[in-house]
């Protein structure tokens, strides 16, 4: 039987949500027979597959980078699951939506800055003008809120999915939990 295969993708986020998928502990082991990962950022491989079964994508899309990233893993997987707040609503990355990108920036690399204050031009990836959910921007198949989603709701859904069925979350978690 061959594993099916899952990916896991970090766009703007704090990578809370890879945390409690690492905290699914001996679980891991039971689903490492099931599946294989063959792209994370838990992992080394560097380059997006063509074919994923299932992509677990965590953090808002806020650069261009990330635009760029989410429509790529969009178009080469099967079944796409907003994993977190950040994904499903922008949550926190959001916060700066209000503002605009040249505050930001002014705020972050030279009002809070004593050494060489000045906006990098190279390094960080150009910001987007707004932060947005993933649904904003390509199609989503599963929704999973949290803040972040519990080490036992994401093997729940990582389950369903492995049995051919979209998970009922409904009583599962709630944004912010």
């Amino acid at each position: 039987m061959s594993r099916v295969k899952v990916a896991t993708v970090w766009l703007d986020g704090c990578s809370g949500c890879h945390m409690s998928f690492l905290d699914m502990d001996e679980a891991l082991i039971d689903l490492g027979k099931k599946i294989e990962v063959v792209y994370s950022p838990l992992v080394d491989n560097k380059v997006f597959p063509e074919s994923v079964d299932v992509s677990i994508v965590e953090g808002a899309v806020s650069s261009e980078e990330d635009l760029h990233k989410i429509r790529m893993v969009r178009e080469r997987t099967k079944i796409l699951v907003a994993l977190g707040d950040c994904a499903v609503t922008s949550n926190v990355p959001g916060m700066r939506n209000p503002f605009g990108v040249g505050p930001i920036l002014h705020r972050a690399y030279t009002e809070n800055v004593s050494i060489q204050p000045k906006t990098p031009t190279q390094v960080i990836p150009p910001l987007l003008p707004r932060a947005r959910p993933i649904h904003s921007v390509v199609a989503v198949d599963v929704f999973v809120p949290g803040c972040p989603p519990s080490a036992g709701t994401i093997h729940f859904v990582l389950s369903e999915l492995l049995e051919g069925r979209i998970p009922d979350l409904s009583q599962k978690t709630r944004f912010g939990a």
